[in-house]
């Protein structure tokens, strides 16, 4: 019944009968005599009847393709039985394809305009806002109003030669075909100008062969290969091959450009300008196909693929985000794989890495302390918002560098890092033994964000409550009023904005990550270490030998400094910013929130402890730390995740196989246990049978032994 109903629609909407009306009211209405945007708002209304589609539809989009085919070859049996009609409407359109100007439509149309990233950017938005008209005599505006959608190109490839050949002969003739060979002549001769312009110019030398002759580079091999091929015959196979064999060279120098920038930096704007070249090699190959096809109506095919490519090119074009993805994904995944390197150091694999990061926490837990007093101390001044929080931004930045420079650690810092490193594997997920290795990774990472936040809150609560008996026998007063420690007490329970605070501040972790992840690119992309090791006055106060090392040492921990400096900055003045907004938004960080909660409590004594607000408090900690860290690694995770193409299949086949893991035994991932490297532990035994199905479960879905 369904086939009927189905079938039926589309005899329907197929039915010859009504379309008489509105094809003798469209051809009627052509006229070679009338202005040229008369004839292209005729050709549009034109296009526009053959793609239209109603909102709302019982037949699939294979059945409307076949319905537009059908519009078209009624529209020629229209024609055929109608000569007088013909006559004109072949005129109007022969008319306008001769006076049209076609080489913007073969050289710029799909193709980045702009010579720079944020060029082309500001132009595609604005391209958003106010479409371009329809020019005068410009074959490029006509044909991307004709087809405004990008799912014309599927209907469009699919119309059968005979059908295309029908079209031709309506349309055009061997003056057109010669007029347009020789645009697409130009076209190819812009396009391989503006590739020589990009391949040429120092910051693409500089990574390939600085030393090659100018005149030997294959770009200018192109060139000169390309006009010598132009002014022969069109069936000069021998110059057409050379063509091609150097257009593949001139993209293999592009792989070149990617894997330089893979090891030694990446800039936004020469991947938009690699990508540029790119996309103009690829147009220049598709024109050689059409130009080199033997006759007109046997090229159809050639025809027919540069237009479906024009029109998938055009829009794809007008996409913001294309473009931003496009430029963006390299240096992305430059700054996932620069977080993975300095993430290795934060991830305790046994016992001794264990006490090792636990130890270095309870230092960075005793300098946070005297951070936390310091800024209870510049908030009493009752300073300007601004000021305010610029003398913070100052507190936490020389906090936060001294404990690097110690060798400590702050709790949450680590998430942002150490997840790359976590997706690294991930994206090399194929075998049952890389699942089991995964599963000992994430176990030991979540080990370690224990002992960074068992570590700084164990440091951190007995050394605010030392400072504060002290600070009272010193001044004979405690270091907050009374008011000011139930208010404090308040601002960090459970019940409140303290999870959204959290969730807030694990966002600026992540943000200050990615910083440093950007810094270390730029350093690395500048070649900042050897412009410093032989920076003359440099050399000339320190020496040869320190100005060396000392540009060693920055380069080693640059991304350190930026990161600490960025959360720094974050930490203290996006609260003011916030305000100044009207935004009630305010920081939360685990081990400056226990610090502050320990002097609240060290102000109101022992009875604190039979309100319920404190105990609220107590579990507000435990979120603030929970959102830290849950927010700052999933941010992280994502990015890089997103940056190394993993698939979500195995993300979800990942997740399944931690929580089986937990469920048995949910120890080992906050405590180190030496029967996890064992197959004594019964428990950890069941584990592995777990482990096992999951493996089972992997090896079937990706095909792997």
């Amino acid at each position: 019944m369904w086939r009927r109903f189905h079938r039926g629609a589309l005899r329907h909407h197929t039915d010859h009968a009504s379309y008489l009306p509105q094809i003798e009211s469209l051809m009627r209405r052509a006229d070679p005599h009338a202005s040229w945007h008369a004839r292209a708002n005729w050709m549009i209304d034109l296009a526009d009847w053959v793609r239209r589609e109603p909102k709302v539809s019982l037949l699939g989009e294979g059945a409307w393709r076949r319905v537009k085919h059908q519009r078209i070859r009624f529209m020629l049996d229209w024609l055929d039985g109608n000569r007088d009609v013909k006559q004109v409407v072949q005129a109007s359109l022969r008319k306008t394809l001769r006076e049209a100007t076609g080489p913007e439509l073969f050289s710029a149309t799909g193709l980045p305009r702009e010579s720079a990233f944020f060029s082309e950017l500001s132009e595609r938005m604005v391209k958003l806002i106010l479409p371009r008209p329809v020019g005068q005599q410009d074959l490029s505006t006509l044909f991307t109003a004709m087809f405004p959608d990008e799912s014309d190109a599927e209907w469009l490839l699919e119309l059968d030669p005979k059908t295309l050949s029908r079209l031709w002969k309506l349309a055009g003739d061997d003056g057109i075909a010669h007029g347009y060979r020789q645009q697409i002549d130009e076209a190819m001769l812009y396009l391989v100008t503006m590739v020589i312009s990009v391949g040429i110019s120092p910051a693409f030398r500089q990574r390939l062969e600085p030393r090659m002759p100018l005149l030997a580079t294959p770009f200018m091999s192109l060139r000169r290969e390309l006009e010598n091929y132009l002014m022969h015959s069109v069936r000069d196979d021998a110059g057409l091959r050379s063509v091609r064999m150097l257009i593949a060279v001139c993209q293999a120098q592009t792989d070149k450009i990617y894997a330089h920038l893979d090891e030694y930096g990446v800039s936004v704007g020469l991947v938009y300008h690699v990508e540029r070249m790119r996309a103009h090699l690829i147009r220049i190959s598709r024109l050689l196909d059409l130009r080199s096809a033997p006759h007109v109506e046997g090229g159809a095919s050639q025809v027919q693929a540069v237009l479906v490519d024009l029109i998938i090119a055009h829009h794809r074009r007008s996409s913001v985000r294309e473009l931003v993805n496009r430029s963006f994904s390299l240096l992305a995944r430059k700054m996932v794989e620069r977080n993975a390197n300095h993430g290795e150091h934060y991830i305790a694999r046994d016992r001794s890495e264990y006490r090792a990061m636990f130890k270095a926490a309870m230092w960075g837990g005793v300098i946070t302390a005297f951070t936390a007093l310091i800024k209870l101390g510049i908030t009493g001044l009752g300073l300007a918002h601004f000021f305010e929080g610029a003398f913070l931004s100052i507190n936490f930045a020389l906090s936060f560098l001294l404990i690097t420079a110690i060798g400590g650690v702050l709790a949450t810092k680590q998430p942002a890092v150490t997840a790359p490193a976590l997706a690294a594997q991930m994206g090399g997920l194929d075998t049952v033994e890389g699942l089991r290795e995964l599963l000992t990774r994430i176990a030991a990472l979540l080990r370690s964000q224990a002992a960074a936040v068992f570590g700084n809150l164990l440091a951190v609560a007995p050394v605010v409550v030392a400072l504060s008996f002290a600070a009272v026998l010193m001044f004979d007063k405690p270091i907050m009023s009374a008011d000011k420690a139930h208010a404090t007490i308040a601002s960090l329970s459970l019940v409140g904005v303290t999870p959204l605070y959290a969730a807030f501040t694990g966002l600026l972790l992540w943000l200050a990550s990615l910083m440093a992840g950007f810094a270390d690119n730029w350093f690395a992309l500048r070649r900042v270490k050897e412009s410093l090791a032989h920076h003359r006055r440099l050399v000339h106060a320190l020496g040869a030998h320190r100005a060396e090392r000392w540009a060693g040492w920055l380069e080693h921990n640059v991304s350190s400094i930026v990161g600490n400096v960025t959360l720094a900055v974050l930490l203290g003045m996006m609260p003011v910013i916030a305000q100044f907004f009207g935004l009630p938004l305010d920081v939360r960080h685990v081990t400056l929130s226990t610090a502050t909660l320990t002097a609240a409590v060290s102000t109101l004594g022992w009875e604190v402890f039979a309100l319920p607000q404190f105990w609220l408090a107590c579990a507000g900690i435990v979120a603030i730390g929970v959102l830290n860290v849950g927010v700052a690694f999933s941010c992280a995770l994502a990015l890089a995740l997103r940056a190394r193409d993993v698939p979500g299949r195995v993300r979800r086949l990942v997740f399944r196989a931690v929580l089986r893991r937990f469920t048995l035994t949910p120890y080992v991932f906050f405590w180190p246990v030496q029967a996890e490297n064992t197959a004594a532990a019964s428990a950890v035994e069941e584990g592995e049978v777990l482990l096992e199905a999951a493996s089972a479960e992997l090896q079937k879905k990706t095909g792997t032994k």
